[in-house]
């Protein structure tokens, strides 16, 4: 939904912990530069419901890799918008990572037909013929060899996105409802979901640019006396979910 089929996307992320108040009152003045974003406009409270499906190695090496600071590192995920299994969903193959200072990601759509390969180790190597070609699918196929990474945790939120009016790439999302749950596949059955809510009542704002921050947008951050912050979906969900534990020295 954010960035188009097959294309790496490169930029930096700022993210930010709001509650309530400020979240809402930080939109409102968004509201005078920048538009909400052409999905999310069509939808109930001008947001939409993301769900994502994290893998990693039994040693969770993703995760150590972020918590660690690692300034090159990737993971893969398999996101969706929707809740409930259907043939109509869209679905995302996804590599997200870092290098230095800038973030990326590039993504492929995957039909819904094919998501039980990536639930079953013997059939997975299958992806490579249903997507020739396709480096996402063939790097995923290759570390899920490699390194064995494997479905780990499920993480939900709902999204409310602002795009920049003019000028520069700007974007804001604001992130709320932020549930996690430990899972094997996409879609789980609501009976078998018990899902933990983690940052209740707070709002993730997350900051995407490729260049700068447009100067009102730093008057909002100086009025608003926001302190930058490593947050990570993956990371909050593995701990909630008891799956790893930040360790400290």
């Amino acid at each position: 939904m954010e960035i188009k089929d097959n294309t790496l996307f490169r930029r930096y992320e700022f993210k930010y912990l709001l509650n309530r108040e400020s979240a809402n009152q930080i939109k409102e003045k968004a509201k005078k530069f920048m538009l909400i974003d052409s999905h999310a406009k069509k939808e109930k409270n001008q947001s939409y419901f993301v769900r994502s499906l994290y893998f990693d190695s039994d040693k969770c090496q993703n995760f150590y890799d972020k918590v660690d600071g690692v300034r090159s590192r990737k993971k893969f995920r398999l996101r969706t918008y929707d809740s409930q299994s259907s043939e109509d969903n869209l679905i995302y193959l996804e590599i997200k990572g870092r290098h230095l200072e800038r973030t990326f990601k590039k993504r492929t759509q995957i039909k819904s037909a094919h998501l039980k390969f990536f639930y079953d180790n013997n059939k997975l190597p299958k992806l490579l013929s249903f997507y020739p070609n396709n480096d996402v699918v063939r790097d995923f196929v290759f570390t899920y060899l490699k390194t064995k990474i494997r479905p780990k945790v499920l993480i939900d939120y709902t999204r409310q996105p602002f795009i920049n009016k003019y000028g520069l790439y700007f974007r804001l999302t604001f992130d709320s409802n932020l549930f996690s749950n430990r899972s094997k596949k996409l879609f789980i059955k609501k009976s078998t979901l018990s899902q933990l809510n983690t940052y209740p009542g707070l709002t993730i704002l997350e900051l995407k640019f490729e260049r700068s921050i447009p100067l009102w947008f730093l008057r909002i951050i100086q009025s608003h006396n926001l302190n930058r912050k490593s947050i990570s979906k993956f990371v909050l969900g593995m701990c909630k979910c008891n799956l790893a534990e930040e360790t400290s020295d």
